[in-house]
């Protein structure tokens, strides 16, 4: 995803010379492509992510587009008083970038997992939130960022995420991706989790169950009307993502309650406690309750709750 996100970077770049690029000393092997294109608008601050978002904001109250960009946490927990104070209470066009979001970078341990980030920015006023799902909706959501004014903030996975969508798709903030039909459950994928997600809804449907799959690349502004349609449709909602609570199942539980709508939903996040554990990303996902197996057992008990009979899991 870093990769796809630098590449449409300086693309736009190239047509828009607004657009600047700031890092605190990290990114080597990735930001160089835009740091030799564009020297004039690329500044490593160094290791000082409050004084990153500062500048930010400066250059942004000049008319500036700005993008600043750091792993996991460093971009938004270490300046959280900053972007609240400085960028969404003057409603400035910064776009706040975070790499390696969930476990990614699971090997380094708590410091590095990015396991609260949507819930904190989400509760952020003017705030847009997005988590792309592969590469290519990466390339739609940089220019979605680009083409709104204001905060916003984009999660990315490390790199060698994979193509789920085998072209470009609509990218348009506040609205979901649809990526497979399905009668009996619908599963909501935010981030790097969408092949997961897709994974899972093949695997159901190996054993006759009919699971759709919806991306929500887009937090907030978050797609209510596809998330109610789906609950018409289907009455059975599965939300996945590799973050703790107060991101996309959180979310589509609001939209539930504050519509009064009554459905069976259930929402596969991470386990919410200090990780103390440090590891491979997909080893921290199934130890911590996020796993392709954890979908597909949580869809043939919601399912089997419901007096759905099915035919036997595979061995």
């Amino acid at each position: 995803m870093r990769t796809a996100f630098i590449k449409q970077l300086c693309e736009s770049a190239v047509q828009d010379e607004r657009i600047w690029l700031l890092c605190g000393d990290l990114g080597y092997s990735v930001l160089e492509v835009f740091a030799n294109a564009f020297p004039k608008r690329y500044v490593n601050v160094g290791v000082a992510e409050q004084n990153m978002t500062g500048v930010a904001a400066g250059l942004a109250l000049s008319g500036k587009i700005v993008f600043t960009y750091s792993i996991a946490n460093f971009p938004v927990m270490r300046c959280l008083e900053q972007i609240r104070n400085d960028v969404c209470y003057h409603l400035l066009n910064v776009k706040i970038v975070s790499v390696g979001g969930g476990m990614a970078y699971g090997t380094h341990g708590y410091t590095h997992h990015g396991v609260e980030d949507l819930a904190v920015m989400r509760a952020l006023p003017n705030m847009n939130v997005v988590a792309p799902g592969d590469p290519v909706e990466t390339r739609g959501a940089v220019k979605a960022l680009l083409a709104s004014s204001g905060p916003a903030y984009l999660r990315l996975g490390k790199a060698g995420e994979p193509n789920v969508h085998p072209t470009s798709v609509n990218f348009a903030l506040g609205q979901a991706i649809p990526v497979r039909a399905g009668s009996e459950v619908t599963l909501f994928t935010t981030g790097g989790v969408l092949k997961m997600g897709m994974d899972a809804a093949v695997q159901l449907e190996a054993i006759d169950i009919s699971a759709g799959l919806i991306s929500m690349p887009s937090i907030a502004p978050i797609d209510r009307e596809t998330v109610l349609r789906a609950a018409r449709e289907t009455g059975f909602l599965v939300s996945i993502e590799e973050h703790g609570p107060g991101g996309l199942g959180t979310a589509i539980a609001e939209i539930l309650a504050e519509e009064e709508i009554v459905v069976r939903f259930i929402p596969i996040r991470l386990r919410h406690e200090i990780i103390k554990i440090a590891g491979s990303q997909e080893f921290l996902r199934t130890a911590l309750g996020v796993s392709q197996q954890s979908i597909v057992e949580a869809v043939i008990k919601g399912l089997s709750l419901q007096g759905r009979s099915r035919k036997p899991q595979s061995s």
